[in-house]
């Protein structure tokens, strides 16, 4: 009997930890600071007519082709992505409020949840957060602009300085849910994009075109 209590005791103590780590949110360590939260927007991709080479995963599709950002007269930027024969399968637009508008997605993937997540995703690549209620925080490393959402928080995370973007994390009040790195800037705009899922199979990888 003694020995099936400390067994209980045991199992319950090794349950407990096992819930309170679980809960423990991987950005407690953050300092909060003063800080210019404007600095990042040195980082908002300035895309033109820009060409990059693309591939998509999601859940069991996989599709490749060309992705174009195309700055329209109205300043509103258009979104397309076709195959090298010019297949559609997607075409979204953001105007110069933030607003968006999908034009086309292609049948199969034509659901709230896709098209929400891509212009989710899509919002984070063109880095133009709503500052007014952002602060800085940071840790040993980086140093992190902090955006409040409805859900948990977007981190833009920078070098200490602020010269140089990390990466960009979605996420929920524990964890990240997805994760962008824009790397290799020239004449305004990244060479490579990737947008990353953390909880399911949700991928984006695009390297820009020079022709």
């Amino acid at each position: 009997m003694r020995i099936f209590r400390m067994r209980y005791l045991w199992l319950n103590s090794v349950l407990l930890v096992a819930l309170l780590t679980g809960c423990t949110s991987v950005y407690k360590g953050l300092q909060r600071t003063e800080g210019n939260v404007d600095c990042i927007q040195q980082f908002s991709p300035a895309f033109d007519a820009t060409l990059y080479s693309t591939q998509v995963n999601i859940l069991k599709h996989h599709l490749s082709g060309l992705l174009f950002f195309k700055q329209m007269p109205d300043s509103s930027l258009r979104i397309v992505f076709a195959n090298e024969m010019g297949f559609k399968f997607f075409d979204f637009e953001f105007d110069k409020q933030g607003n968006f508008t999908k034009h086309y997605l292609l049948p199969k993937m034509n659901k709230k949840a896709v098209v929400t997540t891509l212009r989710q995703d899509f919002e984070l690549v063109l880095l133009r957060p709503d500052l007014r209620q952002a602060h800085v925080a940071t840790d040993s490393r980086y140093r992190y602009t902090v955006v409040p959402t409805a859900k948990g928080n977007n981190y833009y995370i920078t070098d200490t300085a602020c010269a140089q973007l990390v990466r960009i994390e979605k996420s929920s009040v524990r964890k990240p849910v997805v994760k962008v790195w824009m790397e290799h800037y020239t004449q305004g705009t990244p060479d490579t994009i990737r947008i990353e899922h953390q909880n399911f199979r949700f991928n984006i990888s695009l390297q820009k075109t020079h022709r």
